[in-house]
């Protein structure tokens, strides 16, 4: 402890004592995390497309063959060779979600995400339901693609939350958000605004992180929102929301992944995509402190 943050506790103690408070309950209002930053800002790609009924891609502002809902396994276990989501299937419809013992919301079954105790299971549909087209149109979500997509470089404030290590970014309470409306970053840019909306629906939103995996520390990564949203952690699945949806919710809890090593840095990828008119959620909540890592080349140039 340095010579500066030993005044600083004396001085709280003081504080407490000159008001009849016992010195613990003083020290216990301090700030612990006091050392970490105060905003996380990552920086990612996001990819503007036309929607279907305006000769655009085909995956977008399309309903699902089996219904608007949450779709699972529509993306393949690991990341493919260039970092991307390998195709899966067109997606298996979610009827009620697999939960932890705290009844949150978590991934399907993946071997490579160990279940605990308390554990949930949900239940899906037996066959497919067409929550996307075909391969090749998906690998174009996430990719620069001339004439189906063009894209820039976008970034998101996480604020620590007051006497926490937790971030979270909230279109709801981020300040530009907010007046907006929901998550849209790109209204009146790249292909503009949908039809008379006055808002552009119809997007994909990389981000490439990294962290220091710290065993037994409770790291968490959450995310609630729409549309879908794929978490891979050192290459691997463990956040599953596809589909064409509302607002969904669904974490991961770091120290289910048993291969992760403690103090080791492993990389986080984000991918998101709206795909449909008429909102627009997006809230990350996260006690990981990320830092953004290779920003791709994008095709609109900015200052």
């Amino acid at each position: 402890m340095n010579v500066t943050s030993n005044r600083k506790r004396l001085l709280l103690v003081a504080t407490a004592l000159a008001a009849g408070l016992p010195a613990p309950a003083a020290l216990a209002t301090a700030d612990q995390h006091a050392g970490l930053p105060e905003t996380l800002v990552l920086t990612g790609v996001v990819r503007d497309f036309k929607a279907q009924d305006e000769g655009g891609h085909p995956d977008f502002q399309r309903r699902p063959d089996g219904g608007f809902g949450h779709y699972v396994y529509m993306v393949a276990d690991e990341l493919d060779e260039e970092g991307k989501p390998a195709f899966n299937s067109t997606g298996y419809k979610l009827f009620s979600n697999w939960t932890d013992a705290n009844g949150n919301p978590i991934s399907p079954p993946r071997d490579h995400i160990a279940q605990r105790q308390g554990d949930s299971s949900g239940s899906i549909a037996d066959s497919t339901g067409g929550a996307l087209t075909t391969p090749a149109n998906f690998a174009q979500w996430f990719r620069d693609v001339p004439g189906v997509n063009v894209s820039r470089p976008l970034s998101i404030t996480l604020r620590r939350q007051a006497g926490s290590n937790v971030y979270v970014f909230d279109d709801k309470t981020d300040s530009k958000y907010k007046e907006l409306g929901g998550f849209f970053p790109i209204n009146g840019e790249l292909f503009g605004n949908y039809g008379s909306t006055g808002k552009n629906y119809h997007f994909t939103f990389e981000l490439e992180t990294e962290f220091i995996y710290r065993e037994g520390a409770g790291q968490i990564f959450t995310f609630i929102g729409d549309d879908d949203v794929w978490v891979f952690i050192d290459g691997k699945c463990v956040i599953d929301i596809g589909g064409v949806h509302s607002a969904i919710a669904q974490t991961i809890d770091l120290d289910r992944l048993e291969w992760l090593e403690d103090g080791q840095k492993y990389d986080l990828k984000f991918f998101f995509a709206e795909r449909h008119t008429t909102q627009a959620n997006f809230r990350i909540e996260t006690s990981l402190n990320l830092r953004s890592v290779n920003l791709p080349a994008t095709a609109a140039l900015f200052d």
